[in-house]
């Protein structure tokens, strides 16, 4: 049995009112109780749930039991050595429920919404899942029917804080012809609000930089999101050990990464490309890691004081992220059918996108990093930041441009004075024998 665990409570800034929440429909009662669909909605703009996917968790009123589900399943059955026939789907007293995983499912066992391995996109993206309960051993009736309690969502490296559910006027359902409209019998909610886990003491992505005025790479730190796997890891290009094979790890084992010194399943790059007069251009580049986890409906949160002037993005899907009247921060998705998939490290998994922003000459300047990102989120987790005194420098004088470009420039410079030089000799000779020609012709 799963237990809900200890959450300290996050406010989010960048989503003040994101929320996860949880739609409880009767739709018809049972001898015994009643037969409810159950609705999960992602409400946040850039935090999806991703694989293994979301446990959903409460505790009952009373004595209940789940006869039967489609589309979701208990994780433990419990204790059922009451019944002798008919034995209930799970008579544990604080159910933990997961969803089913994708092409498994039989079509009778299926529910709209249901069967995706638990995984919910953010806002806009796929963010709905369902599923439908058979409740024993409860009321028969809106007066009978006690609302479960102390609810709670979990997904990987993070946790909800839920509220007590409420019940609410009854959710009207349309036919599918949209000429008909039925109700629920009762209906209750659910508010979940994201609380990182206590345990989550590392970041899950890491943030490298570099520009077209430096041929400095800077690097994701090393350790960045911790080096506890570092022994466990596979080489680029090198044979994948045979304990390290999808279908030797476990969901709930690490997943094994493409070994780096950063150890990060997700790397972000920000390449300062370009520097015209009224704009500038940047590419940006997420790496996967993971050797077989794949990203669906993945999203990346940028913060920049230029995000208030983006005249175009290529290749990603972007849209504003407007919190207090504030317009530095967006959000990049990848393109429906195109690229909405990252893909794991054995296939060469990354996404890139190309983005051009306009100039404002009273901020814009190449000095003390501010080309660069302030704030990097991949799926909702902010990623680590290199450290500002290693971003790729401007150079200024001699004594910072590297060697290579020291000597090439130093070259150049004796070029043109040799040219200039060369020239007024050869242009001095030319005028002496024209002079010279003339006083013998005179002669």
């Amino acid at each position: 049995m799963m237990s809900p665990l200890s959450f300290t409570l996050a406010y989010d800034l960048l989503d003040p009112d994101g929320s996860i929440n949880i739609k409880w429909d009767i739709t018809s009662w049972k001898p015994d109780g009643y037969l409810a669909t159950v609705t999960i909605s992602n409400l946040q703009m850039y935090r999806p749930i991703p694989s293994p996917g979301w446990t959903l968790g409460w505790t009952w009123a009373k004595k209940e039991v789940i006869w039967s589900m489609v589309g979701a399943q208990a994780i433990d059955q419990g204790d059922c050595s009451d019944f002798k026939t008919n034995i209930p789907h799970t008579c544990e007293r604080s159910p933990a429920i997961i969803d089913l995983l994708p092409g498994r499912v039989p079509e009778n066992q299926q529910f709209p919404g249901c069967c995706k391995g638990g995984v919910l996109g953010s806002r806009g993206l796929d963010e709905t899942a369902a599923f439908q309960v058979n409740v024993g051993h409860s009321g028969t009736s809106r007066k009978t029917v006690r609302v479960p309690r102390r609810f709670y969502l979990l997904g990987p490296g993070a946790s909800y804080t839920c509220g007590s559910a409420m019940v609410v006027p009854s959710s009207v359902f349309l036919s599918d012809d949209g000429r008909r409209r039925s109700r629920a019998m009762m209906t209750w909610t659910v508010t979940c609000t994201y609380s990182p886990m206590l345990v989550s003491k590392n970041p899950n992505c890491c943030v490298s930089l570099s520009s077209f005025y430096n041929p400095m790479i800077t690097p994701c730190s090393t350790c960045a999101c911790g080096c506890k796997h570092k022994h466990n890891c596979i080489e680029r290009g090198s044979e994948i050990p045979t304990h390290l094979k999808p279908n030797l790890v476990n969901n709930g084992d690490a997943q094994p990464l493409q070994c780096t010194q950063h150890m990060c399943p997700i790397q972000v790059h920000w390449h300062f490309k370009v520097n015209y007069k009224k704009y500038w251009r940047v590419k940006i580049t997420v790496t996967n890691l993971n050797y077989w986890m794949d990203y669906s409906h993945w999203n990346l949160v940028l913060q920049h004081p230029n995000l208030n002037n983006v005249v175009r993005v290529y290749n990603f899907t972007y849209k504003p992220l407007l919190y207090h009247s504030m317009n530095d921060t967006g959000v990049f998705y990848g393109v429906k059918d195109g690229n909405e998939v990252l893909m794991g490290a054995r296939n060469g998994g990354n996404v890139h996108s190309e983005m051009i922003l306009g100039k404002d000459e009273k901020e814009f300047t190449l000095d003390g990093g501010w080309v660069f990102p302030r704030k990097v989120y991949f799926n909702g987790d902010e990623c680590l930041m290199p450290p500002p005194d290693s971003y790729p420098f401007l150079p200024e004088s001699p004594s910072l441009i590297q060697p290579s470009l020291f000597a090439g420039a130093l070259l150049l410079i004796l070029l043109a004075f040799c040219s200039f030089w060369c020239g007024s000799k050869i242009k001095t000779h030319k005028t002496k024998r024209k002079t010279f020609l003339l006083s013998r012709t005179n002669l």
